[in-house]
């Protein structure tokens, strides 16, 4: 096992992947057009069979089950085995689905190939991604297809910064340092040429990059409670003292209120609709 992967599946079966798991629905509300974006781009049709990388909670890996059909097949791989928990409550009576808990870096499921491999914000986490992709072309058929959709850089997605600049500098808080530009993360695919080399290294062919451009609308109260419990500021907020808490959950709302329009807090987002062939 690769070593930084040995933190990701540490992060992601610890506190890390058990808050994804306890505000699933939530995440899911504000993926939601994100994933749609990617869904259309790989175009699945009846009697497919598709590998959800990365697959969470498994709302997408139901997503694609519903499409494919009963002839086809859904097999979701994921590291994190509270989400999965989650996935696998989803999809009781769902026949045309799998979930395995695995490192799809160095594991393929046993019933490849594939006709197409999806991920929503699940392949930015890989310590050796031109590995990882290479991996995931072999569990590809020849001219099979590959669809995911990835964050651009984090200064494109006031959605994650506010929330996490507001709260840098309070006393008996310590935010956890950014990865590097192209380390595991959520930002390690922001460089589009950079996406592009890993694809080709990994085997992949015509590798496109599609940017999309959205805004988070939410409630203020909404907004600041999510970013209180998921994400950076709530990773630091663990086992902090409550007036450190009441004096973050502050600064959050004054910066978020500064973004408000409409009675609604509004925060951009921008993401990369990534495309190839095997």
């Amino acid at each position: 096992m690769y070593p930084a992967n040995e933190r990701m599946i540490a992060f992601w079966n610890g506190p890390g992947g058990e808050a994804w798991a306890c505000n699933a629905d939530d995440q899911d509300l504000d993926l939601q057009t994100l994933g749609d974006a990617a869904l259309g781009a790989l175009a699945a049709t009846s009697g497919e069979s598709v590998l959800d990388v990365g697959c969470g909670a498994g709302t997408t890996t139901l997503t694609l089950a519903g499409i494919v059909g009963t002839g086809g097949r859904v097999v979701g791989v994921d590291i994190s085995a509270p989400l999965l928990a989650v996935a696998r409550r989803r999809a009781v009576g769902v026949t045309n689905v799998m979930f395995v808990e695995a490192d799809a870096q160095q594991t393929l499921p046993h019933d490849a190939p594939f006709d197409a491999v999806f991920s929503r914000f699940g392949l930015m986490f890989f310590d050796e991604p031109v590995a990882a992709f290479a991996k995931l072309h072999q569990a590809t058929s020849p001219g099979g297809r590959l669809a995911f959709v990835c964050w651009q850089g984090a200064f494109a997605n006031p959605w994650f910064l506010v929330p996490m600049i507001a709260a840098m500098g309070v006393p008996g808080l310590d935010l956890p340092p950014p990865p590097g530009p192209r380390e595991p993360g959520p930002f390690a695919f922001a460089d589009p040429d950079h996406v592009s080399q890993i694809l080709t290294a990994g085997g992949w062919r015509g590798a496109e990059l599609q940017s999309y451009t959205d805004e988070i609308a939410d409630d203020l109260d909404r907004r600041v409670e999510f970013s209180l419990r998921q994400g950076p500021v709530a990773r630091a907020l663990e086992g902090a003292a409550e007036e450190v808490r009441e004096v973050v959950a502050a600064k959050v709302r004054d910066a978020l209120a500064v973004h408000t329009a409409d009675g609604r807090v509004r925060l951009a987002r921008a993401a990369w609709i990534v495309t190839a062939h095997a």
